[in-house]
């Protein structure tokens, strides 16, 4: 599985990781298998948080990598607006880890803005946290350029080295801000359900007709071609889901040193995919 630097951070973190939202809601057995199966591929990078299933997602994860380096592994969890007062962040990361049953995180996000504790009160945490060793860095999900330069104004020691955000062919409206924003100042652009929720282009389509064109020229799959896309930016990573072995073989292949999208493949995406010009709540100032 092909690396990259995690942005500011001298962490090479794969280009593809494996998500967890929702896994709990099939067979625990085949779930953990199936981050095994990613992990064994080298898919080491998993993320997860304490909203998934009420925890049970952190449990999944925390069986998964059992008996395995833990310096191996580069684990993400974040913790629910509604928890992330100063006190409240720091119980939620202790209960997180005791469910992973590990000693600390590589990367602990807040899930989406608090409407409920300051933005200084969660960075404030994180900081102690990091001080504390139970993770090593601080990140967000979800944020606008706006949230995230409060964020970031918010930390005193520490930086910000990550925005996890949706991102996918239908949904490239951070391409316009966001991502150069975060490209300027290292901080790590995570884009999570690749796929769509339930509205991946069908094959009859139009748009599917053109991922599944470039897919049969080079023996792939119209969602590996996606996958190879959206990664296609040097500070873009991205973490898919899924609870089936083989439908995790099929995303670590998305990506490697010999196949690459061409220029004209890439271009007949954009036309396929264009970014909105319509507003969007994570660009917005």
């Amino acid at each position: 599985m092909i690396k990259r630097k995690f942005g500011w951070t001298n962490v090479d973190v794969p280009i593809i990781g494996q998500g967890t939202w929702l896994i709990e809601n099939g067979v625990d057995n085949q779930a953990i298998k199936t981050l095994q199966t990613g992990l064994d591929l080298g898919m080491i990078h998993i993320d997860t948080a304490e909203m998934y299933g009420n925890g049970k997602a952190e449990e999944l994860v925390g069986k998964a990598i059992a008996g395995r380096k833990r310096e191996d592994i580069f684990l993400a969890s974040k913790v629910l607006p509604s928890n992330a007062s100063i006190e409240g962040t720091i119980k939620s990361c202790k209960n997180s880890l005791k469910r992973l049953k590990t000693d600390y995180l590589d990367l602990y996000m807040l899930h989406w803005p608090s409407s409920n504790h300051p933005i200084s009160q969660t960075m404030k945490a994180m900081e102690k946290l990091v001080q504390d060793n139970l993770i090593k860095f601080i990140g967000v999900s979800n944020f606008n350029l706006k949230e995230l330069q409060q964020a970031e104004l918010a930390l005193e020691d520490e930086r910000i080295a990550c925005n996890q955000v949706l991102y996918h062919l239908g949904y490239r409206a951070i391409e316009k801000r966001l991502v150069p924003y975060c490209t300027t100042k290292k901080i790590a652009v995570m884009g999570y359900s690749p796929f769509g929720h339930g509205d991946f282009p069908l094959p009859n389509s139009t748009n599917g007709k053109v991922l599944a064109r470039i897919a049969n020229t080079q023996g792939w799959t119209p969602r590996q071609v996606d996958l190879n896309f959206l990664s296609l930016h040097s500070n873009i990573f991205t973490i898919p889901k899924t609870s089936h072995p083989e439908k995790v073989i099929e995303n670590s292949k998305s990506v490697d040193e010999v196949w690459k999208l061409t220029d004209k493949d890439i271009e007949e995406i954009n036309r396929a995919f264009p970014v909105s010009d319509k507003d969007d709540p994570l660009e917005m100032i």
